[in-house]
């Protein structure tokens, strides 16, 4: 598809205030480079005029960067007012203190898992920031994301379960076979909060016609060090596919997304013939490619050089990014519920082929938000795709 006729930004509401254009560079520059470039002279320079210091910090606890933030203002001192400081101080300290209680619960669950000799894989959340970061504590993480195998995830639910944990969606033991089917991921609470865990099978959603490579994932898994204890989390390759997808999937509307893939292209040494071979067959050239000139924009991050021909050569990825990256500028707030949001989706993907498969599953494949609306008997489980239609079909008649 060469034309583009629809900006971003239309698919989604503005936020209640957009920042204004001084902050919101004022926090690239302090979130963007090392710890060592971060304190610099253009953030010296733009502490020179007037800060909107109250717009600074609601930004990067927005994007999920207060702790970057804060690692970029405490060696300035004066500089930066003292109540500025102290708040960046107590958001520094909580996370840390969130961090631990995310470490401890992703190492008790991992302990659980390792018993019923059963492989998971944590990614983002802790594991990220300790292996990309060297600090869990530089990454705000609200929760525990793990791949899992499907044949695995009811034994894994049980066992999580028995920890404490309350599954968020129930399913009856004769439905489970169809949920996985269908769905990507199950979601649990626990006593410290809603969603602190997250069990995957898949990527995404089944409709978003993604068909990754799980089984590779799992051969692929290298081993990091959590408060050391040996982890599996997946390739730096294959992660930054599945950063990269993330991201793409919200519309990359957070800064720290765009951080993560920095830090993975900044360490890592990647074998780009792979990940090249890969895109490709998954038709998600344009999703990375969007990703890495958004992470060159916003972050300064080098487009690396054995892929730079292909990705600024892909002009609808420059312009989609070019629009992406004022919609993230201006705070607006996407409604992944809306036709447009999926036309965008749709956009992202360069094959004809895909983009039908894209809205075929869309139409077609139930998912949880089915299951919560009824509850069908399993003899009747074909009904949830009538569901699905009529779900959609108000979906869409609401804009």
């Amino acid at each position: 598809m060469n034309q583009i006729s629809e900006s971003p930004a239309s698919c989604a509401s503005p936020a209640p205030a957009a920042p204004a254009e001084r902050e919101w560079k004022f926090l690239l520059a302090c979130i963007s480079g090392d710890a060592g470039e971060r304190d610099g002279h253009r953030i010296r320079s733009l502490l020179t005029k007037p800060v909107e210091w109250d717009t600074v910090l609601r930004l990067a606890d927005e994007h999920g960067t207060s702790a970057l933030l804060y690692q970029s203002l405490s060696p300035l001192g004066d500089l930066v007012p003292a109540p500025v400081r102290a708040s960046l101080r107590q958001l520094y300290e909580r996370n840390i203190h969130k961090s631990l209680f995310l470490t401890r619960e992703l190492i008790r669950v991992l302990d659980c898992i390792d018993a019923l000799g059963i492989t998971a894989i944590p990614y983002k959340g802790v594991v990220l920031s300790e292996a990309y970061y060297g600090d869990t504590a530089l990454r705000q993480s609200g929760d525990m994301d793990f791949f899992v195998r499907e044949s695995d995830v009811a034994r894994i639910k049980k066992a999580v379960c028995d920890l404490g944990y309350t599954l968020r969606l129930p399913v009856p033991e004769s439905a489970e076979d169809d949920y996985i089917a269908s769905g990507y991921e199950c979601t649990f609470d626990s006593p410290a909060g809603k969603n602190v865990l997250e069990l995957q099978w898949a990527l995404q959603p089944r409709y978003y016609a993604v068909d990754f490579d799980m089984r590779g994932l799992f051969d692929r898994a290298v081993r990091v060090t959590l408060a050391g204890r040996p982890v599996k989390t997946p390739s730096p390759e294959d992660l930054l596919l599945v950063l990269s997808l993330h991201a793409a999937k919200h519309v990359w509307g957070r800064l720290i997304w765009l951080c993560d893939i920095k830090q993975i292209l900044q360490r890592e040494t990647l074998n780009w013939d792979w990940i090249e071979s890969q895109v490709r067959e998954l038709d998600i050239q344009r999703i990375l490619h969007v990703t890495l000139i958004l992470a060159n924009q916003l972050l300064g991050t080098a487009i690396p050089t054995p892929v730079a021909n292909n990705v600024l050569g892909d002009n609808t990825a420059k312009m989609l990014a070019e629009q992406i990256a004022v919609s993230v500028a201006a705070g607006v707030i996407y409604e992944e519920e809306k036709l447009t949001y999926f036309r965008l989706m749709m956009r992202l993907r360069e094959r004809r082929m895909d983009r039908l498969r894209f809205l075929a599953r869309l139409t077609f494949t139930p998912g949880p938000g089915e299951w919560e609306a009824v509850r069908l008997p399993k003899s009747l489980f074909p009904l949830y795709r009538v569901v699905r239609l009529a779900r959609l079909a108000a979906r869409f008649a609401r804009g």
